[in-house]
């Protein structure tokens, strides 16, 4: 797949120009320059052709907060891009920044760089000659807020590349990795990438966007998105931290599976289950992911406390498996993707009917269902529906007669008879003479 990275000094409309080609509000834009740190990935579509969209941090000869990891995040982005557009900001002008960014693009002899001059909706052409002197030939003047010019920037894109774009179809696995800030998510993603594909910082909330990255474990296609740390809403000060929890809500809704990681070393607090409550709401698969277990000093009862630990505090996960791991010493990640498979194997599995009617029938006569709202339950049949989770439809009588405690109870009789163990399954109660839509009576 044919990269293009959008590439320049802070604030010259780079994450605008990227929403712009991909059509989405996905980078952050905010008037204050630094706001993307990480390199971010997008698909965009041009003229019925493929490729991904890579934004970068801006890159300043100043010395600023992260400079040094940001121009790291860039260098990694045109070493593997096909195409970098250089932006230049037609209000600003050419200036010290803009060399520098030249220099670094200059060591790059054998990428091909199309120099754009956005923030052009009101120039007149004079100042032409100040961008040829940066020796990347002839400017495109775009304004990527407005949308002027960034069509006829994309046809140049295509037919620079129009022997290589090819469409891509190894759609992955996607998980999103969750927690307050300065968990470890970033250095989970750097560990499982195996390079310094995100920031990694001690300041807390150093991620702001949602990093998506595809990957292969073990010949196994992967879409991993890092989130930026979650805080509490009082604690949520500036525009940009409300966007990040945005982007971090955004991230869980197109998510197969939530990682959902906690600090090990530290107590649980608050914000944590306010996290898990998020993925719960989300009741899709969900991974409890123990974070720096390196650091708790440990005895032969130490993870079976901290289990039962976990379990208290987070009820409503009662189903999430939990797993113990280092990102930073590489110690037991390997276990999250033995998880995902076992998971996977659960959200497929297939109940058939006679079985599935087998079970609610011994279930009722081991525990009859409680009269409850003026009558009894009496539950005649049950079937399986395809939905994004392990979902079962079970008829019978009117189902205001089904306490909540009983209809608990059908629910775990059905997950232990069929191993059901890890992921959130739905049990719908259905009175049998109503048409359901959706149930299938056969299988």
């Amino acid at each position: 797949m044919i990269k293009v990275a959008l590439v320049g000094k802070p604030n010259v409309g780079k994450s605008t120009l990227f929403n712009r080609i991909i059509n989405k509000k996905k980078s952050i834009v905010d008037d204050q320059p630094g706001v993307t740190r990480d390199r971010i990935y997008a698909p965009a579509n041009w003229l019925n052709r493929h490729f991904i969209v890579i934004d970068t941090g801006g890159l300043t000869n100043k010395k600023v907060s992260f400079q040094q990891n940001i121009e790291r995040q860039v260098k990694f982005a045109i070493d593997e891009a096909n195409i970098i557009v250089f932006l230049v900001s037609c209000k600003e002008g050419i200036n010290t920044e803009d060399y520098y960014v030249t220099k670094v693009l200059k060591k790059y002899k054998s990428k091909q760089v199309i120099l754009v001059v956005n923030k052009s909706e009101n120039d007149n052409g004079q100042n032409i000659k100040q961008y040829y002197s940066l020796g990347f030939g002839k400017p495109h003047f775009i304004s990527s807020e407005h949308g002027i010019g960034v069509g006829d920037l994309l046809d140049q894109i295509i037919k620079a590349t129009a022997s290589d774009i090819s469409s891509n179809n190894n759609e992955g696995f996607a998980f999103s990795i969750v927690g307050r800030t300065n968990v470890g998510k970033s250095t989970l993603v750097n560990t499982i990438l195996r390079e310094d594909r995100v920031l990694v910082s001690p300041i807390a909330h150093t991620t702001r966007d949602s990093i998506d990255v595809d990957f292969n474990y073990n010949s196994k296609p992967y879409t991993i998105i890092d989130t930026a740390g979650i805080r509490r809403k009082g604690k949520i000060t500036d525009n940009i931290e409300k966007y990040a929890v945005m982007r971090t809500e955004q991230a869980i809704d197109r998510s197969n599976l939530v990682l959902f990681m906690i600090d090990g070393s530290e107590e649980f607090n608050e914000q944590d289950e306010v996290i898990g409550g998020l993925a719960y709401k989300a009741n899709i698969p969900t991974i409890i992911c123990v974070n720096k277990w390196d650091k708790v000093q440990k005895n032969e009862r130490t993870m079976v406390e901290m289990t039962k630990l976990i379990r208290q505090r987070f009820k409503y996960l009662s189903w999430a498996p939990i797993i113990f791991i280092s990102a930073q010493e590489n110690k037991r990640v390997h276990t999250i993707f033995e998880t995902i498979d076992e998971i996977r194997k659960q959200l497929t599995l297939n109940v058939s009917t006679s079985l599935l009617n087998d079970v609610i029938a011994k279930a009722q006569i081991s525990n009859p269902p409680p009269a409850f709202k003026g009558g009894r339950a009496n539950l005649s049949y049950a079937t399986q529906v395809k939905s994004q989770i392990p979902t079962f439809v079970v008829f019978g009588n009117d189902p205001k007669h089904i306490h909540i405690s009983y209809a608990r109870y059908i629910e775990n009789q059905i997950r232990e008879s069929f191993g059901i163990t890890m992921v959130p399954i739905t049990v719908y109660f259905k009175d049998k003479n109503a048409r359901t839509r959706g149930a299938r009576k056969d299988r």
